[in-house]
């Protein structure tokens, strides 16, 4: 561990893939030194802070202030203005962080600049990912108000990447994520095989292939279409149209994304 982390932090810009297992094996080699110990100085350090940190939040609530305070007058002002700053963790910093840490032996320190080195890692693949997407589809223009990147940073899953095309009555999301519940969902459709159909006879979902990957389109009256691609073990691509008048032309517009670059950058196999 006595240079790992230097080494690692020259290391992070090299490739996705890298990012991940440095960071793990720094994670994972924290963990199984002192996982006791680590437990109890990680409350120590949350004390009275917000563990559960997100990237690319944008403003905070501004809401308009309740009535009664601690005097109990009522007459509290409202908030006007503010907001809070996205700032993604700084990655070298915290490794740096980790290793001093590990060396006082505050392994919960170290847990957690770790975790935050993770967050920030995560961060800048789902930016890479989201300025790599086209910037139209389907003749709709996005929406650069509803761009988003958010990570958890826990466990080296739930970064999550949307984007959103639309026109006055038509529109196209696309969410990229690391999320095993939506995994195991569209897993077991593809495990179930066939189609499914509704109470009417007409067709509600079916498998199908986009670019070569096994995916599931379904159908709904009111919200249109929804195509879902795994892509590797962790992470999976979803489509939602709006307003389009077939399923080939869904389709067509899911073409218009590079499925293997994003494969690629999220470090999947």
């Amino acid at each position: 561990m006595k240079t790992s982390v230097v080494t690692a932090a020259l290391v992070l810009f090299l490739g996705t893939a890298t990012q991940a297992q440095v960071l793990n094996r720094l994670k994972q080699r924290v963990e199984n030194n002192a996982e006791q110990k680590a437990g109890q100085e990680i409350d120590k350090l949350f004390k009275g802070k917000d563990k559960n940190q997100t990237g690319q939040g944008g403003k905070g609530n501004t809401g308009a202030g309740g009535q009664g305070g601690a005097n109990g007058s009522g007459n509290n002002p409202a908030n006007n203005g503010g907001g809070l700053i996205s700032t993604p963790p700084d990655v070298n910093q915290n490794l740096t962080e980790a290793e001093a840490a590990y060396k006082k032996n505050s392994y919960g320190e170290a847990r957690y600049a770790v975790q935050q080195a993770m967050l920030g890692v995560e961060l800048e693949i789902g930016n890479k990912i989201l300025k790599s997407l086209p910037e139209a589809v389907a003749g709709l223009s996005k929406e650069a108000e509803a761009d988003r990147v958010t990570s958890t940073g826990w466990g080296w899953a739930g970064l999550t990447i949307h984007r959103e095309y639309s026109t006055k009555d038509k529109e196209f999301k696309v969410t990229i994520a690391n999320n095993s519940v939506l995994m195991a969902g569209v897993n077991a459709y593809l495990a179930s095989g066939g189609y499914a159909q509704q109470t009417n006879g007409e067709q509600n979902w079916k498998q199908t292939k986009l670019k070569g990957y096994r995916a599931i389109i379904e159908y709904n009256e009111s919200s249109g279409y929804k195509l879902s691609v795994p892509l590797g073990q962790s992470s999976l691509i979803a489509f939602n149209g709006v307003s389009f008048a077939s399923e080939s032309e869904m389709m067509k517009a899911a073409e218009t994304f590079n499925i293997d670059e994003i494969k690629k950058e999220l470090g999947e196999q």
